[in-house]
């Protein structure tokens, strides 16, 4: 009998061969279009949109040096010593903190450990961020109303000019924005989820939205709950859940809040005082009361440091309200005058309009109507926060509406998906007009601002909208192509003012902590002490109030002394910093305020305490603590010229440079008066 025996089946490689190819094909085609539910042009284009927000953010990055050296100097001791950055320290040997929670200066801080610290390690997160903000945007808005509206909030986010600018910046509002950002897109997430129970989708994503809240509050304090009205309201009106688990899940969002924010409130209050710096900017050396005083009531009701009535800052010059030279006076116009308009108010008219048009268009729209839902999260982001920036009675700097630039961005792209879609009906078709040329309007008056720069561009923007709100009142016919040609055309004009003021700020170095957008930075105030330079000769916008040579950090708004004005230590005297570099002491320098300090530290490398810290006016340290350091060999130098703007003749600081003054012989040093503290006056 014979066995017959079956050789194995061949099969063919080239079948198999052209199955993988095709998966591969397949996975490239869904990684470069998306998946296959949505249309081909979103994922390309979202590519492209963040792609051209990175060479925007990017490029040239370090044009503007350390920008605010006051937060650099804190995130360079951070990337000396963990107990600074933990603490947000302004100095590696830990005398005292900045007047700012820490959260974006471990960013920094982290950053300069990794890289090492240079100027380009502290602004990179900021870039980073500040893409990652406009890709979540774009998704957030994307999930409710479509890839395209998402695309064109996120634009319009991108070239808001403020948000060139602080993206740019080592300022915190890059990290608050990003997280403010995040926190919206759990929040519509949570209003998608759908469950019945406590622990259910909804409680989960909307939890999560209140710990991105919370450590917004680490990175900018209170002003990380002005979103939370419209956040809170969107989810109560149109989650799909039942009414009782919904304010549940507002109860446990709440807990999240103040979980992920409280326990480091929790651990700076339970750290012993004498083992970690002075919080600066506060009264009693307490991160609550820095949230409730210098950066809470006191932002809004003035005082508390804020330059507004009966506050120990003092009280603002007559006729302004907080400090005007900032931002204006306060008031329903102070958005849209000469010092915040330019930063923020391009499309602000738009959104305004779109957001009642939006409202009204969905008045009868069932409970859970995502649309709805949408305009009332957005709309209560920026009324609440609009309302606040306009009324704040202390000090409050132009970009800090940066944090208006995703509310603004997504209410325009919602109103006009929603108008667009009904443009059959005239009224929609009028409402468009009106937002296209009131745009173009107002653009021509914020670029008149300026008249010498670009002069043709306002004209430009005016005509092109208005020739727009005309061809869409006239309507498209039905034809397609001529509907994306005249859709393109409006983002072209209706974007064009930003966009060219938004280019024009990142050509431009910013310093100090008052920086303003635009083809010049002439309001920057920055690390000397005081105001900065008048405008330049083509900018309109006025400098503030007693404004001379020289600059100073964020909240610093007090004039020079008319007789003989200030004096300065510059972080430049190669000389000096040649001297603290050689120095091995804790401190290796010692000055009045953080004005100089900042400047010698980042120069030198090495630890500069800044007596009395931001304006000099904190009482730390003592007089006796100071000696204490002066006895144990802790201080190298204390050098002359920097500014307690914030103290008085009873001040610390002002007692500590008297004692020096008396014990100690003063040299010169590159045109400094520097004290060693090592050789003290002999009987």
């Amino acid at each position: 009998m014979t066995s017959t025996v079956r050789r194995p089946e061949v099969v063919s490689a080239e079948p198999v061969a052209g199955e993988d190819a095709g998966r591969v094909e397949t996975r490239l085609a869904r990684l470069v279009f998306g998946p296959s539910g949505q249309p081909r042009w979103a994922r390309p284009g979202l590519l492209a949109l963040l792609a051209v927000t990175a060479v925007l953010y990017l490029w040239d990055l370090t044009n503007s040096g350390w920008a605010n050296e006051y937060y650099s100097a804190a995130a360079q001791a951070g990337s000396q010593s963990w107990k600074a950055l933990l603490f947000g320290s302004f100095d590696a040997g830990n005398a005292i903190t900045v007047d700012k929670p820490p959260a974006a200066l471990w960013v920094m801080g982290l950053s300069g450990k990794l890289f090492g610290f240079s100027q380009w390690s502290v602004l990179l997160p900021q870039a980073l961020m500040g893409v990652a903000s406009v890709g979540l945007l774009a998704a957030t808005v994307r999930r409710l109303s479509g890839p395209g509206a998402g695309l064109l909030a996120g634009a319009i986010a991108a070239l808001t000019p403020v948000a060139v600018l602080i993206f740019r910046f080592d300022n915190p509002d890059a990290l608050l924005v990003l997280l403010l950002v995040a926190a919206a897109y759990c929040t519509v997430r949570a209003i998608e989820a759908t469950g019945g129970r406590v622990w259910s989708a909804p409680t989960g994503w909307l939890m999560v939205a209140g710990v991105a809240v919370g450590f917004g509050f680490l990175t900018k304090m209170m002003q990380a709950f002005l979103i939370l009205p419209g956040l809170g309201l969107a989810f109560l009106i149109a989650a799909n859940s039942p009414l009782r688990q919904r304010i549940w899940a507002l109860l446990l969002a709440c807990v999240a809040v103040v979980a992920s924010a409280g326990w480091y409130i929790a651990l700076v209050e339970l750290w012993p005082a004498d083992s970690r710096p002075f919080i600066g900017g506060s009264t009693d050396n307490s991160l609550w009361q820095l949230a409730i005083g210098y950066n809470g009531l006191g932002r809004i009701l003035g005082g508390s440091g804020n330059m507004g009535p009966g506050g120990p800052g003092g009280d603002a010059p007559e006729g302004m309200s907080g400090f005007a030279g900032f931002s204006g006076s306060s008031g329903l116009t102070r958005l849209f005058n000469t010092q915040m308009g330019a930063e923020i108010s391009w499309l602000l008219p738009a959104a305004l309009i779109g957001l009642a048009a939006g409202l009204w268009l969905t008045r009868r729209a069932p409970r859970t109507d995502r649309t709805r839902a949408a305009f009332v999260l957005w709309g209560g982001w920026l009324l609440v926060t609009a309302v606040t920036f306009s009324y704040m009675g202390g000090i409050v700097h132009p970009y800090y509406t940066v944090a208006l630039a995703p509310a603004i961005g997504a209410l325009v792209a919602l109103s006009v998906r929603e108008l667009w879609s009904r443009t059959i009906h005239p009224a929609a078709r009028l409402t468009l007009a009106v937002m296209a040329a009131g745009t173009g309007a107002w653009s021509f008056v914020l670029l008149n601002r300026t008249p010498d720069w670009l002069p043709w561009l306002r004209w430009t923007v005016l005509i092109g909208s208005i020739l727009v709100a005309l061809a869409v009142i006239a309507g498209t016919r039905g034809s397609r192509r001529y509907a994306v040609v005249l859709a393109m055309a409006g983002v072209l004009f209706g974007l064009g003012g930003a966009s060219a003021w938004a280019v024009a700020t990142a050509a431009q170095p910013h310093s100090g902590g008052n920086p303003l957008s635009g083809p010049s930075s002439s309001q920057s105030f920055g690390p000397g002490g005081m105001p900065g330079g008048p405008p330049d000769a083509d900018d309109a916008r006025p400098a503030p109030p007693g404004a001379t040579t020289g600059s100073a950090p964020e909240g610093i708004p007090t004039a020079p002394s008319a007789e003989h004005g200030p004096t300065f230590t510059s972080g430049t005297n190669t000389e000096l910093v040649t001297l603290l570099e050689q120095s091995d002491a804790r401190w290796a320098g010692a000055t009045l305020g953080s004005g100089s300090a900042a400047g010698l530290a980042l120069n030198s490398g090495k630890s500069v305490m800044a007596i009395g810290g931001f304006t000099g006016g904190d009482d730390s340290p003592t007089l006796a603590q100071f000696q204490t350091y002066v006895s144990t060999g802790q201080v190298g130098y204390f050098i002359e010229g920097g500014m307690a703007m914030g103290g008085n003749a009873d001040s610390s600081g002002s007692q500590i440079a008297a004692w020096v003054k008396s014990h100690f012989t003063a040299t010169t040093v590159g045109g400094s008066t520097v004290y060693d503290l090592s050789r003290p006056v002999t009987a």
